[in-house]
């Protein structure tokens, strides 16, 4: 019923930027919030960022606050993830997510649908 494309993953020196896009269908975008995970080879998925269902709430993991910035276009049924001064430990499949309801956005439990998944890579 809900169908999440990425797009915008690559190679990219340490250093450099990238700009991940996340597709919507399949029911009404601006209802839900939006998140991006990512795992790398051997570790465990991370809540990297979320944004509420009106796009006026975000968060953040830590380790990438100041660097990335999540945005949504709900008349364009899309939602970004600007990745500035990438270091190699960002390295990984970057996934757009989407909750089943308006609450707990915020909570990494909330996110049941997701897409296919981009690579990144960053070189040293």
């Amino acid at each position: 019923q809900v169908q999440l494309v990425e797009s915008g993953g690559g190679l990219v020196q340490a250093g450099g930027s990238l700009r991940l896009s996340c597709a919507a269908s399949g029911r009404t975008f601006s209802s839900y919030g939006m998140g991006w995970f990512r795992q790398a080879p051997g570790k465990e998925r991370e809540f990297a960022a979320a944004i509420s269902w009106s796009g006026s709430s975000t968060y953040y993991k830590d380790s990438v606050k100041g660097r990335f910035t999540i945005s949504r276009d709900n008349a364009k049924n899309t939602v970004v993830l600007q990745m500035n001064s990438l270091k190699p430990e960002d390295t990984a499949v970057y996934y757009c997510a989407s909750t089943k309801a308006r609450s707990n956005w915020y909570l990494s439990e909330a996110y049941v649908y997701w897409g296919q998944g981009t690579q990144v890579t960053v070189s040293s």
